[in-house]
């Protein structure tokens, strides 16, 4: 049984796993009415919340920390504040439960989860706050067939959510705010099957403050040019590799209107497309817990001895990770 702890940005989460099976994913996130993610604060909601968490975590799995193999933690890439929250978390039990850690990466976890849908071999267009990628296993690692060439997409989301001054996390407001909306054309800016957004961010600001449209035409615009530029990106990847699969991930993932569009595109090229459900594509413990055990099995974990040796990585990339764990 292995316990995950996810703390790489605004939530802090415990799941826990065994043979692969979630026997829970328990979480509470650090959110604001106004403004954006300030790291130290969220780190100091880690602080205040992660023994509560814990304990819900073992109640709502009925079982004792006894029965804890290993703990895995999300050591990259992230806010440094937030990582080393969640590490000290990760140790401190270790220590007192005198068993081993798993170094867990959060965008690796994220794919990893997805192949529970099904998906055996496919291109993950990974979509989250701070990650924008387009992914593919070969060779022995996670390559990035393309990326944002700036900002993450929900990053990019969250920033024109609180130019409104709607809050944090600002992606469910912004798709609520575009089911009453109408097109407005935008920068797209699609390279490759690299992306950008800081230019389709700034002409937004520009068309918000000239007054001439509502905010809903602007969520429903942003929705739909991004999104379009995401998918089209997913679609060249599947070509490139001659892939039959996409797999979203991130929690930008739990938009329904991307869903639909990667849904509609797999279905005219041929391709079989999966997704999770919200609460593993959203930052959970029991993702870090579900790759954390398969780490474990295949000897990837640091024994009790050696855990002062652990460190995060908050600038890790996914394809820096060496996979060892897949035949």
């Amino acid at each position: 049984m292995i316990l995950g702890i996810e703390s790489t940005a605004h939530t802090f989460g415990i799941g826990l796993v065994e043979n692969k099976k979630i026997l829970c994913n328990v979480k509470d996130s650090y959110t604001t009415k106004k403004g954006g993610i300030i790291p130290i604060d969220a780190a100091k909601h880690h602080a205040l919340v992660c023994d509560k968490v814990y304990e819900e975590a073992l109640k709502k799995a009925e079982v004792n920390e006894n029965e804890i193999t290993a703990i895995a933690f999300s050591s990259a890439p992230g806010l440094s504040p937030c990582l080393i929250e969640g590490m000290k978390f990760a140790k401190r039990k270790a220590e007192e439960l005198g068993i081993g850690v798993v170094c867990v990466n959060h965008c690796v976890a994220h794919l990893e989860i997805g192949r529970m849908t099904g998906a055996k071999d496919p291109v993950l267009l990974y979509a989250s706050g701070a990650n924008t990628q387009i992914i593919a296993y070969a060779g022995g690692k996670y390559r990035v067939f393309g990326e944002t060439l700036d900002i993450g997409v929900g990053n990019f989301i969250d920033n024109f959510a609180r130019y409104l001054d709607i809050g944090f996390p600002g992606g469910p407001k912004i798709q609520k705010l575009a089911e009453k909306g109408e097109y407005i054309e935008l920068p797209y800016r699609l390279k490759g099957m690299d992306v950008a957004f800081s230019g389709i961010l700034t002409k937004l600001k520009q068309i918000h403050d000239s007054g001439k449209y509502n905010v809903e035409d602007l969520a429903f615009s942003l929705q739909e040019t991004v999104f379009a530029m995401l998918v089209e990106a997913a679609e060249r990847a599947l070509a490139h590799t001659d892939k039959k699969e996409l797999l979203l991930g991130g929690g930008v993932g739990c938009n329904t209107r991307l869903q639909e569009m990667c849904k509609i595109m797999c279905k005219e090229r041929g391709a079989k497309f999966f997704v999770p459900e919200n609460s593993l594509l959203q930052d959970n413990g029991a993702m870090i817990a579900y790759l954390g055990e398969i780490m474990f099995n295949k000897g990837l974990g640091v024994k009790d001895k050696d855990i002062d040796k652990i460190d995060i990585n908050s600038k890790e990339r996914t394809d820096d990770v060496v996979v060892k764990w897949r035949e």
